[in-house]
């Protein structure tokens, strides 16, 4: 097993986030074809509401997203619409779109180790949010996984939170 294995061999996978260039049209195939129901309305995000950071600066950046929760797992969508993310770097990349990250979560106060020994690894954050709710890094890790891996660490209002939505879902 390679290092990036053993470090989210532990984790909990939380999140499938795909990254489209029309949300409405997902959500209407992933809850018709495939019966995956509880997407609500898509909420518009700026990455500077956030301070998301992009390559460690706030930036301009805006996208659609929403997310449900489906057999133990949050799916999430990501529409770009400007500026600049990670978002719309893979989009760019991937004009049909794709799957463009997976989360793992993990207590925050265990956040920190797990970024660190990511970081020690050598692979780069792309992006960065320090939440109410949870801190959320971003790593490449294109080349060893074809995905951007997410580490949430979540907060106690956060594990509220997530309950809440497990319910809904």
């Amino acid at each position: 097993m390679n290092n990036i294995n053993k470090t989210i061999a532990g984790l909990e996978l939380a999140q499938i986030g795909w990254v489209v260039p029309d949300i409405h049209a997902a959500v209407k195939f992933l809850s018709g074809a495939l019966g995956i129901a509880g997407f609500p309305e898509p909420q518009h995000v700026r990455a500077q509401d956030l301070d998301m950071t992009y390559y460690g600066e706030v930036v301009a950046g805006e996208w659609l997203t929403t997310q449900t929760y489906n057999g133990g797992t949050f799916i999430e969508l990501v529409q770009p619409l400007s500026g600049q993310s990670m978002f719309h770097d893979y989009l760019a990349r991937y004009p049909a779109g794709g799957t463009q990250h997976l989360a793992f979560r993990l207590p925050v106060s265990d956040f920190e180790s797990i970024t660190g020994d990511l970081r020690k690894q050598g692979y780069a954050m792309i992006s960065e949010v320090d939440h109410p709710i949870a801190r959320m890094a971003f790593f490449d890790t294109y080349k060893t996984l074809g995905v951007v891996t997410e580490i949430m660490g979540i907060t106690p209002e956060g594990w509220k939170i997530i309950e809440q939505m497990q319910k809904v879902g």
